[in-house]
């Protein structure tokens, strides 16, 4: 026979093992939802880290050490232009610079160099060619290096450009033209190649003006290894000549 007693310890057993259940039950929600917000977090860190990632800049290449190329660089490129500890940028365009671009070069203590060139299709008589001779100083200049050229796709101005400075590298025209059309693409130009084929050289041994090797090893594999003696950048040597003179 079952005592009154007996009864209330009974109940009292189940009232406790009732309550720890609840108490396990609120400690396993609070723990999922811990977990839930940890991995919330884990996801939202994910994503900014995936926004910082190192995207170049469209047809981004290197032309030489310390001078690269490219199509205009846009705002989720500056991670990626960081890594390249810029001094200097040469812009072919004839708009200004965006404010957005400015306030990066400003930042990073970047100097901006704008020789803007009507983006056009008309013959290569219209191509500028004293813009490309005084932007081909200021590449030749090594204080301005690491240096980017970019026009807006990084293929017509700029690889004009380019093909201008391959020539006073002594580079052959099929190797210029072939490096042009890799970054034209279906958008090549023979009024480009033509207008680099014609590109006059005897203006930069006129004006002095050029580069000076810096390692003596004449190798012709780097940019400022080519043609010494003929190529001379530096002021101060050329005043030194004169006073020599």
């Amino acid at each position: 026979m079952v005592t009154e007693r007996q009864v209330c310890c009974r109940l009292q057993h189940q009232r406790v093992a009732v309550g720890n259940e609840a108490a396990i039950g609120v400690s396993t929600g609070a723990g999922e939802r811990g977990a839930e917000a940890a991995s919330r977090t884990s996801l939202e860190e994910g994503v900014e880290k995936a926004r910082q990632l190192l995207i170049p800049p469209l047809n981004f290449g290197m032309v030489d050490d310390g001078v690269y190329r490219s199509g205009y660089p846009q705002p989720n490129n500056f991670s990626f232009l960081q890594t390249l500890r810029l001094r200097s940028i040469v812009y072919l365009c004839q708009e200004a610079y965006p404010k957005v671009h400015t306030e990066f070069l400003k930042k990073h203590d970047i100097k901006l160099f704008h020789h803007g060139m009507e983006g056009t299709k008309e013959p290569f008589v219209e191509i500028p060619a004293l813009v490309i001779k005084e932007t081909l100083k200021v590449i030749l200049d090594k204080r301005n290096h690491p240096v980017l050229i970019h026009c807006k796709k990084g293929k017509h101005r700029t690889g004009c450009l380019v093909g201008c400075l391959r020539k006073l590298q002594n580079f052959s025209l099929t190797s210029i033209f072939d490096e042009y059309q890799r970054f034209a693409g279906a958008k090549a130009r023979i009024v480009d190649q033509q207008f680099i084929e014609l590109f006059d050289l005897s203006w930069f041994e006129g004006h002095r003006v050029g580069w000076t090797c810096t390692c003596n090893c004449q190798c012709q594999k780097h940019l400022f290894c080519v043609r010494p003696s003929t190529y001379v950048l530096s002021k101060e040597k050329n005043h030194h000549e004169a006073q020599q003179d």
